[in-house]
Formats: C-alpha cells, sequence, structure tokens
C-alpha cells in the first residue's frame, strides 16, 4: 500500500499550480474541467511518482483557523534530502515573501526540518 495523493482545495488554482511547480520542480498535468460541477483541477507530481491533487470550487468554504492548527490535516512533510536543503529552500522561501512558521532546526524526534506555509497558508515540512 502507498500514499496515492493528497487533495488540496485552492482560491487560486493557476497561482497554486505554479507555486508547487516552480518550488517544488513538481510536474503538472493538463487542467481538467467539469463545467457542469464547476470544478476544475491540476495533478501535481514528484520526480518520486507522489501527488497532490490541487482542486477548485467556487462554493467550496474558507477553514476557520491557522492551517496548521485546526482539526484535520496538519502538514504535508517534503524530505528534501539533507540538511542544506532544508536551509536553502527555506530562505528562498522567507525571500519569496512566505511565511517561516518553524525555522530550520533537529526536532525531539530527530528530524532536521523548517515548516513553511504555501501561499494559501498550508504547512509544509520541509525535511531533511
Amino acid at each position: 500500500m502507498k500514499l496515492e495523493h493528497i487533495g488540496l482545495w485552492t482560491k487560486d488554482l493557476e497561482a497554486m499550480k505554479d507555486f508547487y511547480v516552480t518550488h517544488f520542480k513538481m510536474s503538472s498535468n493538463e487542467k481538467y474541467v467539469n463545467e457542469v460541477k464547476g470544478f476544475s483541477s491540476y495533478f501535481l507530481t514528484f520526480e518520486s511518482g507522489t501527488r497532490i491533487e490541487l482542486m477548485h470550487r467556487a462554493d467550496i468554504k474558507e477553514a476557520l483557523g491557522e492551517r496548521g492548527q485546526i482539526s484535520g490535516m496538519a502538514h504535508m512533510a517534503f524530505s528534501l534530502g539533507s540538511v542544506t536543503a532544508v536551509i536553502e529552500l527555506t530562505e528562498r522561501s522567507r525571500e519569496m515573501g512566505l511565511k517561516i512558521i518553524g525555522e530550520p532546526r533537529t526536532t525531539g524526534d530527530g528530524y532536521f526540518e523548517s515548516v513553511i506555509e504555501d501561499p494559501e497558508g498550508n504547512w509544509i515540512e520541509l525535511t531533511a
């Protein structure tokens, strides 16, 4: 068994697709549109094959509270492969004006990580 994909509702589908493709070097399929349901989506794929589905529908309500601090999904974790990569991507995120939730550090359970927000406030752990 494996995790096939994670689905995220988005307010700005195109901006979120551009962010993940650029920031994490993911590839994107062609946009899927279901005009009857007012639904559109992209599947974004890491080199490893893991995927994220970005979805948009105008009637989806905004979550109340800070994303990583409400019931439900708290964060996604992306393994970057090295401490240096975590530090570099954290700094690049800061330069882009993204919110840094947790500075690079070794956690109590032994991970070297930082935590950033994507443009819509979803928390992403960057791990070594």
